[in-house]
């Protein structure tokens, strides 16, 4: 968290106070920070002059650094170290404090407490699991996760802290943030325990992280957002155009044939032998295809998601194994703010399409195989902008609402909500969050 400086906030305690405004300024203005849930008996746990929290109208502050600083001494903080300070601000006779003193409070804003119900059950179901797993209570400092945390709150503003690269590797020793990731899990020597705890506590940079040292194996994993539909939208419409072709020559076919009883295979007509009524008729049977094939990739995005890119499980606990783990999809949970690696890079996406498209022309008829492939393509395409722009972009209601639930599976837990375009496939196989 941020320290204010003791001078400033001298300063600021001076100035007169102002009830009205210091009441509205009990409500943080900070939309961008990440936003704890805490019990009253996490917020005790820190009631030291060096772990110092206290609670301000619902809100949580960790003021462990400003205590030796308050202007008024810092008697008057540890009175309420760990407990609520009721209203105690806004009291002239105890101390008084101007509405920069509140904007001061709030750069130190770690949470809140539950204020519903089901914030309330979070949290009980938190301290449970914990207590059932050895532990209890809430263990991460502020800016830190865990990948598995209910008390987080996620918001459709949501956008975390940056990571001090520097002190992380001396806190964690996992990865250097300032040099090509990939060398360094090559040569790890850590145990995959260690490596899923690290990959899941996500890390944040203003810059896109380096995975390889050389420039021409680096390029291939930086992916703007925008190729993807540059690549992939003629592809999906050319593999449309196709399958409605074999559907037109099929249909013209059977035309012909019930025209002319003596004509038969149709496949070596030329095109231009199809009827108007037989494109149109093959335009709808393609667009059946088509759709029947964006159903498809909803399946198989949740799929891919849950069960290959997310195999911790069956992990084998060996250096390749983890390597390949993190260049597939690790790496999206550790920096899941990297802007050039939110869209699948077009090598990866048509080595893992390859197999579906071979099995589509197995179990169908080209033209029919064709149709569900284009669907698919043209799904893909929109889950990746999709899956670019929950990270990175203001969106439509639907699409916030996306963005929150997608952001809770990399904070709260990794090891629910699989779907980005829709929950439906969450909602079958029960892993909503």
């Amino acid at each position: 968290m941020s320290s204010a400086p003791a001078a400033t906030a001298a300063a600021v305690s001076a100035l007169p106070a102002t009830g009205a405004a210091a009441a509205a300024a009990s409500v943080p203005a900070q939309p961008q920070r990440q936003i704890r849930l805490f019990t009253l008996d996490d917020v005790a746990k820190h009631d030291r002059p060096d772990d110092c929290w206290l609670i301000h109208r619902g809100n949580v502050y960790n003021v462990s650094e400003f205590v030796e600083d308050h202007p008024g001494g810092d008697d008057l903080i540890l009175r309420f170290a760990g407990k609520d300070m009721g209203e105690i601000m806004d009291d002239p006779e105890e101390h008084s404090h101007s509405d920069s003193a509140y904007d001061v409070l709030n750069e130190y804003l770690v949470g809140r407490l539950p204020k519903t119900p089901e914030e309330e059950k979070l949290l009980a179901d938190r301290d449970s699991n914990a207590k059932a797993n050895g532990g209890g209570g809430a263990k991460l400092a502020a800016g830190e996760y865990s990948g598995k945390d209910d008390s987080i709150i996620i918001t459709a503003d949501f956008h975390p802290d940056e990571t001090d690269g520097s002190a992380d590797f001396h806190k964690h020793h996992f990865l250097d943030l300032s040099r090509p990731l990939i060398p360094q899990m090559w040569n790890a020597t850590f145990s995959k325990e260690f490596y899923l705890e690290q990959v899941h506590n996500p890390r944040h940079l203003k810059e896109p992280a380096r995975l390889f040292g050389p420039d021409f194996l680096e390029m291939f994993t930086r992916t703007p957002w925008y190729v993807v539909p540059m690549i992939w939208v003629p592809i999906a419409a050319a593999i449309f155009y196709r399958s409605a072709t074999q559907f037109a020559v099929r249909n013209a076919a059977h035309e012909l044939a019930a025209a002319h009883a003596g004509l038969k295979g149709g496949s070596a007509l030329p095109l231009s032998l199809a009827s108007s009524s037989a494109w149109s008729v093959a335009v709808t049977q393609t667009f059946a295809c088509w759709a029947a094939g964006v159903v498809i990739w909803t399946l198989l995005e949740y799929t891919l998601h849950r069960f290959l890119f997310h195999i911790d499980d069956v992990l084998p606990d060996r250096p390749f194994f983890l390597m390949l783990h993190f260049l597939l999809h690790g790496v999206h949970h550790y920096l899941p703010m990297d802007r050039l690696r939110l869209v699948m890079p077009p090598l990866l996406f048509f080595v893992l399409s390859y197999p579906f498209t071979q099995l589509a022309h197995t179990l169908f008829p080209n033209r029919i195989a064709n149709g569900l492939i284009s669907g698919a393509f043209s799904m893909y395409v929109v889950y990746d902008c999709m899956h670019y722009a929950l990270h990175h972009t203001k969106l439509p209601q639907y699409m916030r609402e996306m963005k929150q639930y997608h952001l809770e599976h990399h904070y709260k837990n990794f090891e629910l909500g699989f779907g980005v375009t829709s929950k439906l496939w969450d909602y079958v196989f029960g892993t909503m969050l």
